[in-house]
């Protein structure tokens, strides 16, 4: 049976026969996977299937079989294929009479034998065991390090050493300690004898490091699948890479499947019939006759399996070993098993020596062993005795082959037959912190501390070392990674770097200075010694290390300088000091010459010295500066030789000077050659080096120099580094930086200049490129606080340094930065929502910056104090900010303007130091609590009102204490805990019930200093705190005594802790920035691991078992009551293959039941399928129907339409099953269920070809009541603009003409000859996606979900007759594609990175037939066109194959996983279409383009595409089309790409030629092109339509508009043309008959905020203008007739926004942000009159209009009126010909609370009345929502027309009593001002912010964002 139960009974056994022993005979099997073999040599080989598990094909690595000699197989004595380093002999070993491997030398890392050769190699070695024969050189230390790959190509580095004293992990390494322990006989008898080994334990002497004098040949046995499955729960795929490193003998190395004896040789298996694979021949080891193998060598296998007890015969001849492995015990624990297997046989973290042929002993009684139990959350405990094991299975005692001991903290598995005492009892109360540790730092940010001269190169120029404060790093320039050395306590002071990069010294400030030795390979520290010097400023080293130079001052401030032998260190031995001197000379550098270790050279103020080291004498000499004697000079460094090495006599010293001075200094004759000084440059054509031009003007300040072999590098305090030829005749190169430079130096080949500056920047400029990095910068004062932003995955810190910045968090780089000279930053906090930074200063301003256009926002004034703490609430309405005066302001942030609501004296403790933990909000945003009124106290308030809900006095806390006792920093618990924690100055953390303020319990800090900072996890299982210099992570759970662990690093207090929003990581700020990782706790990995079994996990069952229906063939039954928790567990975690994770803990109560997807699934090979009730699964629902084997229906909602497009939705009855239908789970299910939701939420991919919607804070209308059919007085006409924010969302269909594409929510049909459009409405939310089906008469569009939504729309459109047929519904956040499949029967949906849903449709009924959930965001879908059952899908780290599985109505997903093919490094998959058969492209986001064969599911060519990422792809026959964000659009020619595939690896992409190429404006996010890819429809990000012609070479833009916000619409007189303006700085002038552009004025870098057309007063086309307001206060003058500028004109300081001609078009008004009115003449520019009436207020709206001379009883011929954000409208007469403005009316309208207006804050507005100009129209914040009409006649309101919600825009028709409004809720209203009647109409995804009737009142014009929608007012 195929795929059945018979795939799943099949099992591999071990066959042994004579001749082949141990031969491995795999299981037949019917059907089964196709096992494709790939060369050794490959990364990535398909490994064989292992012993203990089924494999249906052939092994792909048959040649690798039963064993390989690795040295053989690479002819390493050829060292061709592998290499060699430092002492690395072959010599003949007396024991073994053979030829070995001699490796050794002091440094391990420079002596060692490497296979492969090149790291970019690999061995590719697929067997399961790897055996190294080999010896310890006595008194020495070896390191073995072995590079495995795993099968989701991810590479693990082992590293084996008696030089490492504990074992320590990470996700990608792990280290195991060697430790030999010898073991003394005891006299008259065997001491491994049963009676002995329990009653009398031998004599221990164990040396733990170097190798014992007697170390015997070791056979090393490694089982590196079961080591990469238990200790990273990780597949093994093959052996990458082995590097053996002194001192050890190795004879070979060999890999086999089978796991071999080496104390059996196969004739004594044959005569003596074991059951065991004896070592063969090869790899035996010869044994003197009469003796015992045992005696004479060492077995150690690791880990070890001593579960089986090997024959009794070998057992009498066994010995015990003499290596064992050590390790650390703080991951996993042993746990007893229930299921047949011994106490004890669970694998462990520490390896032992424990050989296969050792005698296992019995233990003789049941009561020695103690109970093993296991503390959970929730406080219950549970425990399974040995005794009741034993009664359950009586064998399960009889093999017992280690105890576990634990002392003080390190855990030792030693074998029991050594007689050590076991100590079980201890595991079960040692309270241990898992893992320990639980951080380890990631990175990094920050420069310098006390010193920023210091940064270097290494020898290989790929990596820089500098010092943070007290931690030194080394930073790969091409990964960015960091690697640490710690240990120092106070900042570093010094560092030098060895030219063989093995030794790195390092000095401290802290007096008197310390010096640190480190091994530069490992990070070890080597030596730490004092040093004579008081304070160390300078170390050098020699080129061989040997010698180390230190210059600094004595206690009494002289000079010194000291020289010490290093050249031992290495070796055991210590630093000496050779020699010491003092001079009264200054010393500001020091250099050690290349070319002869014992001269160096120094120079300082007044002086440059040779100096010699000989006899340990240190001497020195004075050059003769002659003249410049005076010099104070900065820096030198030695010519280099073009090889790099140069005799004593050619060598030339360059010195620089503070005054510019550069002199060349002969070192043999002592003497100045040459003497340069460098001027500042005075004109363009004037050079900047002068030559013997001493006292001309003042010279360029140089801080440092370097000098390579053509060039001279130097920095001055100028900030510039600049790159000189060697005679210094003109610049080369130079890099402008932010602050003076304090060092430069050249990378080892001279292609790369090194520079630091004194403001805290690292960065390097390349050469040849002549392109600057920034590696690093840094705050240049204590960090303050800090906020994290969700979404962008951002950082934002305040510092003392006056500077506000903003990081990266994944690449720890600089975004933004906003600095203040006078004004200290002291507090930050994103918005949770909005892309806005709220940040509080020290005189006690808040200001609010938009992270859009990094300007400020808004700025408040209402503390008097400095701003001591920002908080915000988690859903982003209220803003809370404290002051050192104890005040406490509240704002509103609902709009992005906050707003304040209350402020409240005397609240907050008066504190004059910022701590972010003053104050706290909690989880659900309904209480805040902050320290205060007093110290003493702590008070609980509710976020919205303030009032009080609870007062704690922390001073009455501990009675017992003889001080007064005050809070310090308070944190509430995550979610519903009701738990607050206060930080108190008794040095504890106390945690109090937040409703009732009694004590829960206390911890006590380790330091002696209170915590300033405190952060606990989302889900409460870490507890972080700020003490002094250090970090405390407790183990929150725990309530009894919990354990923690403290941090160090930091070399100034830590100010504030935090985590990540990920929850995965943890920032620490003080003297830097640092980023923590969290390793996970037992509890996180339980959560993690359920939440893997809940969904759809990559770790699949055989790929002939797939599940259907819901069911499973070999599932178990569900369990009753009484059954073993040890069966559930194995479901939950055996089953996978995964090593368990918590002690299984039996239960009273009724397990859960389990589905099929409630468990991982074993034997993965890659494949998985899924059925259809996915989407119950991840719910962890357990429905009546699936325990009864029945399929439930798809949570989905399907709803048939019969309306036409513009209808709305009907709510489908029945569609969708109620929760309340499931039965309640089991509470643990339900506990784990709450930590799977407790997940950070995700974050969105960084590509561009992801969909993510546009920000919106406007709210939605649920219902809107529309005009009865026919009675429209609106009716859309026509659409500006394209969504260049959407995916694939345009289709056009060549032969039909069929042309669509998306504006907001609206689908637009345009017809490309005529123009005309025709506009299907329905969406509520923005469309991200279309895709239309093969015949073109079916179009799928889908939108977002929002608050009218639950779930995203997808609709299903008759493209003939433009109605929505169906509704379909099941994605929760976006949909990222479409596609359908070729035969039409289904329609394929993908969700976005949020949602990671893949759904499958049928087109027949519109059901769900599968989804599927993702592991991980996927960026494009696609049918295959030759296979309706077959696609494809690619995402961030692999591409997947998927195939649709149908049994009769059912239908599943199978799915087979490739990874990015290596050669495209760390990027992702982003875009995919299929070509000939069976060719499939897919475009990366390295911008590659990468071919695979469908047929055999591997990539065979790659080519660069593109320097950005490529987001579209298409291909037809032979041409290829790839679409970018570079803007570029290429065509290529893909004809040979067949032929290249059949020949396959040797395939090269040089045949793939670009035939076109084309430069848009914009990314290219949706393309259609016709069969013969000769012409075609492209969109872009910025909103623009283009057709292309490939012939012609040409691009036409079809449709355009707005890429930002558009801010006005104005008409021409004549209605002719109409122009827009928009944030982007650009004006647009239309044809209005036929919208199409036809001019644009684009001014850069600013924003036009405010247009106006000249009146109709203007009638000659000459007179055609348009004057534009922008952000920077400048009024241009654009001419229509001539398409130029004519006048530009400053009137104002701040942004314009509004603008307005007189009526005569002879006069411009113009208003400001601050509420200024500017009057100017068009004509000559000039301002002739500003009115200030409105100061304080944006002026919102300025209208001009004629009056009769005389009317309203005054003088003037015209009327205007500007209106203010502060409710308030002014109304002038003018005459302005006469020079005459006087004010007529104001009017001040009233407002309410701010808290009341809901949404966006709507603006002030008002216009004349153009059917009775002496009527003002008014609407804004007013008592209610309404409009005003205000008479000027008879002074009064004389109407008032209620609206639904407050007016965001207000337009009056100037040919009928028509009025528009527009509002925040996406709708618009048309009001009869005669009839009284309204109609309310949609079509706009934001806020309708703009409307403008056109001069007729034909046309409407309104906006929303960017999309402007074009009404026609049709009649009564």
């Amino acid at each position: 049976m195929a795929g059945g139960s018979g795939a799943r009974e099949a099992r591999c056994r071990q066959v042994s026969r004579p001749g082949s022993p141990g031969s491995e005979v795999p299981a037949a099997s019917a059907t089964g996977p196709r096992a494709e073999a790939r060369p050794a040599g490959g990364g990535g080989g398909s490994r064989r299937a292992a012993p203990d598990r089924c494999s249906g094909g052939v092994p792909s690595a048959a040649w690798q079989h039963p064993f390989l000699n690795v040295f053989r197989h690479f002819r390493v004595d050829e060292w061709k294929r592998s290499s060699k380093e430092g002492d690395v002999a072959v010599v003949t070993d007396k024991v073994l009479k053979s030829a070995v491997y001699r490796i050794r030398g002091s440094v391990s890392a420079s002596n060692y034998i490497q296979l492969p050769r090149a790291s970019s190699q690999s061995l590719g070695l697929t067997g399961r065991y790897l055996y190294v024969l080999f010896r310890p050189v006595p008194t020495k230390h070896f390191v073995i390090h072995l590079n495995v790959s795993t099968e989701d190509g991810q590479v693990i580095r082992m590293s084996f050493s008696n030089l490492f004293k504990e074992f320590k992990s990470s996700t990608t390494w792990l280290q195991f300690p060697f430790v030999f322990e010898t073991k003394t006989p005891r006299k008259g008898g065997d001491i491994w004898s049963k009676r002995d080994g329990l009653n009398e334990g031998p004599e221990r002497d164990d040396l733990a490091g170097v190798g014992p004098s007697h170390a015997l040949w070791t056979c090393l046995q490694l089982d590196l699948r079961d080591i990469l499955m238990f200790y990273l729960s990780r597949h093994y795929s093959h052996l990458k890479s082995v590097r053996l490193c002194a001192s050890l003998l190795v004879r070979n190395l060999y890999t086999s499947d089978l796991c071999f004896d080496p104390a059996v040789t196969v004739t004594e298996a044959r005569r003596a019939k074991l059951s065991v694979n004896p070592m063969p021949r090869e790899m035996a080891f010869p044994v003197p006759k009469g003796e015992s193998w045992h005696d004479n060598y060492i077995h150690i296998r690791f880990p070890s399996d001593c579960s089986k007890a090997p024959d009794k015969q070998v057992a009498k001849s066994c010995s015990p070993p003499e290596a064992v492995f050590l390790g650390h015990m703080s991951r996993h624990l042993p746990h007893p098993v229930v299921l047949g297997k011994p106490l004890l046989s669970s694998r462990s973290p520490v390896a032992q020596a424990c050989s296969s042929t050792l005698p296992c002993q019995v233990l003789s009684a049941s009561s020695r062993l103690p109970e093993v139990s296991r503390t959970y959350k929730d406080g219950e405990v549970s425990s399974v005795s040995a005794s009741s094991i034993q009664s359950r299975h009586p064998s399960g005692l009889d093999e017992v082959p280690d105890a576990h001991m634990v002392s003080g903290e390190r855990h030792v598995l030693a074998d029991s037959s050594s007689g050590v005492p076991m100590a079980l009892e201890d595991i079960g109360s040692c309270k241990l912190f898992l893992p320990d540790p639980v951080l380890r730092l990631k990175g990094v940010i920050g420069f310098g501390g006390h010193s920023t001269r210091w940064a270097l190169w290494t020898k290989d120029g790929v990596a820089v070392v500098y010092p943070c404060h007290a931690v030194i790093i080394v930073l790969q320039i091409d990964t960015g990674q960091q690697r640490f050395f710690l240990g120092h306590t106070d900042k570093v002071s010094a560092l030098a770097l060895n030219g063989s990069d093995t030794l790195l010294a390092s000095a401290q400030v802290q007096p008197p200075s310390m010096v640190r030795l480190w091994d530069f390979q490992t990070g070890g520290c080597l030596s730490l010694f004092r040093s004579p010097l008081h304070t160390i400023c300078s170390l050098s080293f020699s080129g061989s290390g040997a010698l180390l130079f230190g210059v600094g001052k004595d206690r009494h401030g002289r000079t010194v300088v000291v020289a010490w032998g290093t050249d031992q260190v290495g070796l055991g031995g210590e630093v000496v000091v050779l020699a010491k001197v003092h001079t009264d000379f200054d010393v500001q550098a020091f250099q050690i010459a290349f070319f002869d270790e014992t001269r160096m050279a120094s120079c300082g103020r007044g002086s440059v010295r040779l100096w010699r080291l000989r006899g340990g004498v240190l001497r020195s000499c004075a050059v003769d500066l002659g003249e410049y004697c005076s010099l104070e000079l900065t820096d030198l460094a030695f010519a280099q030789a073009l090889d790099g090495h140069c005799a004593p006599s050619a060598g030339t010293l360059f010195v620089c000077s503070h005054s510019g001075h550069i002199l060349e200094i002969d070192h043999q004759r002592m003497s100045v050659q040459h003497v340069r000084r460098l001027l500042p440059a005075r004109s363009p054509g004037t050079p900047l080096a002068e030559k013997q031009n001493l006292s001309v003007g003042s010279g360029i300040a140089l801080s440092s120099l370097g000098v390579s072999t053509a060039t001279c590098a130097v920095g001055s305090e100028d900030g510039y580094l600049r790159l000189w030829p060697l005679d210094f005749s003109s610049v080369l190169l130079e890099a402008e930086h932010d602050g003076p430079v304090s060092s430069v130096s050249f990378s080892p080949d001279g292609l790369r200049v090194l520079s630091t500056t004194t403001s805290g920047h690292l960065g390097f400029l390349d050469i040849p490129s002549r392109e600057y990095t920034v590696l690093a910068r840094s705050h240049m004062a204590p960090v303050l606080a800090l906020s994290t932003e969700q979404n962008r995955g951002q950082m934002a810190t305040v510092s003392l340094d006056h500077t506000v910045r903003i990081w990266d968090l994944a690449t720890l780089q600089q975004l933004y930065d906003f600095s203040s000279s006078e004004d200290t930053p002291c507090a930050v906090a994103f918005h949770p929502k909005m892309p806005n930074l709220f940040c509080g200063f020290s005189s006690g301003a808040v200001r609010s910056f938009s992270l859009e256009n990094s300007g400020v926002l808004v700025e408040h004034m209402r503390h008097r104090g400095a701003i001591t703490s920002l908080v915000i609430t988690l859903d982003g309405r209220f803003l809370f900010s404290s002051c050192s005066q104890g005040s406490l302001v509240q704002y509103s942030c609902t709009v992005p303007r906050c707003c304040v609501l209350r402020v409240a004296a005397n609240m907050v403790c008066q504190d004059g130091r910022p701590n972010p933990n003053i104050l706290a909000v909690s989880g659900d945003s309904c209480r805040l609590a902050f320290v205060g009124p007093s110290k003493c106290m702590v008070t609980i308030v509710e976020s919205a009102s303030l009032d009080e809900l609870l007062r704690i006095d922390v001073s009455t806390l501990n009675l017992a204490s003889n001080h007064l006792d005050s809070a310090v920093a308070v944190c509430f618990g995550p979610g519903n805990s009701g738990h607050l924690l206060v930080s108190t100055s008794s040095n504890k953390v106390v945690v109090l019930d937040s409703v009732s303020g009694h004590t829960l319990r206390e911890l006590s800090s380790v330091r002696s200093r209170a915590c300033c900072s405190l952060a606990l996890s989302e889900d409460a299982c870490l507890l972080l705190a700020a003490t002094d210099r250090t970090i405390t992570v407790w183990d929150y759970p725990t309530q009894a005594n919990p354990s923690c662990q403290v941090y160090i690093g930091h070399s100034e207090p830590v100010h504030v802790v935090a985590f990540t929003p990920d929850q995965l990581q943890v920032i620490s700020v003080g003297d830097a920035i640092f980023l923590w990782d969290i390793l996970a706790t037992p509890e996180r990995q339980v959560s993690t691991f359920h939440h893997v079994c809940m969904g759809l996990c990559w770790l699949a069952p055989d790929p002939s078992l797939v599940l259907r229906d819901g069911s499973d063939p070999e599932a178990p039954p569900v369990h009753e009551a009484g059954s073993s928790s040890g069966q559930l567990d194995d479901l939950a975690s055996g089953a996978s293959g995964l090593p368990r994770q918590q002690v299984p803990i039996p239960s009273q109560a009724l397990p859960p039941p389990l589905s099929t997807h409630d468990r991982l699934l074993e034997g993965s090979t890659g494949t998985f399928s899924t059925s259809d009730e996915e989407g119950l699964c991840e719910e962890n629902h357990v429905s009546e129907a699936l325990l009864q084997g029945q399929a439930p229906t798809p949570h989905v909602l399907v709803d048939r339409e019969a309306s036409g497009a513009g209808d709305a939705p009907r709510e489908a009855a029945g569609s969708s099953r109620t929760r309340a239908g499931h039965p309640k789970p089991h509470s643990q299910m339900s506990e784990w269920s709450l930590r799977s939701g407790k997940a950070g939420p995700p974050t969105r991919p960084d590509s561009y070809k992801h969909f993510t919607a546009r920000y919106k804070a406007s709210p939605r209308v649920k219902s809107v009541s529309f005009p009865p059919i026919g009675r429209e007085r609106l009716r859309l006409k026509a659409v500006v603009g394209y969504n260049g924010n959407g995916r694939a969302n345009m289709v056009w269909r060549p032969d039909t003409g069929f042309f669509a594409y998306t504006c907001g929510r609206l689908v637009v049909v345009e017809d490309l000859h005529s123009g005309t459009q025709r506009h299907w409405l329905g969406h509520s939310q923005e469309i991200s996606t279309l895709a239309l089906n093969q015949d073109g008469q079916i179009l799928a569009s889908a939108s977002c979900c929002g608050n009218t939504a639950a779930r995203c729309q997808i609709r299903i459109w008759d493209v003939p007759k433009g109605l929505c047929r169906h509704l379909l519904s099941h994605h929760d956040t976006a949909v990222q594609a479409l596609a359908f499949s070729p035969d039409d029967e289904f329609l394929v949906t993908l969700g976005d990175y949020a949602d990671r849903n893949l759904a499958l449709w049928s087109m027949a009924t519109y059901e769900l037939l599968s989804s599927t959930r993702l592991l991980e965001p996927v960026h494009g879908v696609a049918f295959n066109p030759w296979d309706a059952s077959e696609l494809t899908c690619v995402g961030t780290n692999a591409i997947t194959f998927w195939r649709l599985q149908h049994h009769g109505p059912d239908t599943c997903f199978q799915a087979h996983r490739e990874p990015v093919p290596e050669e495209l490094g760390a990027s992702e998959l982003t875009s995919l279409c299929y070509g000939a058969s069976p060719l499939l492209y897919c475009g990366s986001s390295s911008g590659q383009v990468c071919v695979w064969d469908t047929g055999t599911g591997h990539c065979f060519l790659a080519w660069e595409a593109d320097d950005g990422e490529i987001g579209v792809l298409l291909c037809s026959g032979s041409r290829l089309i790839s679409g970018s964000n570079t803007k570029r659009l290429r065509l290529w020619a893909v004809g040979v790409v067949p032929e290249l595939r059949r020949k396959g690896s040797s395939a090269r992409s040089s045949s793939v030629l670009m035939e076109r190429e084309l430069t848009l404006d914009g990314a290219v996010v949706s393309a259609s092109f016709d069969s013969g890819m000769d012409m075609g429809v492209v969109g872009t990000t910025a909103g623009t339509i283009w057709y292309i012609s490939w012939t012609e070479g040409t691009s036409t833009r079809l449709i355009s508009g707005h890429r930002t916000k558009v801010n006005e619409v104005v008409f021409s007189p004549s209605e002719s043309h109409c122009a827009t303006c928009g944030e982007d700085g650009s004006v647009r002038v239309w044809s209005l008959a036929s919208m199409e552009l036809v001019i644009q004025f684009q001014v850069l870098n600013q924003s036009c905020l405010c247009l106006a057309w000249t009146p109709p007063s203007c009638e000659l086309p000459e007179q055609q203008q348009v004057v534009a307001g922008y952000s920077d206060g400048t009024l241009r003058v654009f001419s229509i007739s001539r398409t130029a500028m004519e006048l530009k004109m400053h009137p104002h300081r701040t942004a314009l926004t509004a603008i307005a001609f007189s009526t005569d078009g002879q006069t411009i008004l113009s208003g400001d942000k601050d509420g200024l009115v500017a009057i100017s003449h068009p004509c000559t520019g000039m301002t002739f009159r500003v009115l200030s009436d409105h100061r304080g207020a944006p002026i919102s709206a300025l209208q001009s209009t004629s009056k009769e001379y005389g009317d309203l009883g005054v003088e003037g011929v015209e009327l205007w009126l500007a209106a203010s954000g502060d409710q308030r409208v002014s109304i002038w007469v003018s005459d302005w010909l006469r020079d005459r403005c006087e004010l007529l009316e104001w009017l001040s309208f009233p407002a309410p609370a701010i808290s009341e207006a809901p949404g966006l804050l709507p603006p002030s507005l008002a216009a004349f009345c153009p059917w009775d100009r002496a009527i003002l129209v008014c609407v804004g914040l007013g008592a209610h929502e309404e409009v005003v009409f205000y008479s000027l006649r008879q002074k009064q309101v004389i109407q008032r027309t209620p609206l639904p919600f407050f007016a965001m825009s207000l337009s009056l028709s100037p040919g009928a009593p028509l009025m528009v409004v527009g509002f925040a809720e996406c709708m618009l209203r048309l009001l009869d001002c005669a009839s009284g009647t309204a109609q309310d109409l949609e079509g706009h995804d934001d806020s309708v912010h703009l409307s403008r009737f056109t001069p007729s009142g034909r046309l409407l014009f309104t906006a929303a964002h960017n999309e402007i929608l074009v009404w026609e007012v049709t009649g009564p």
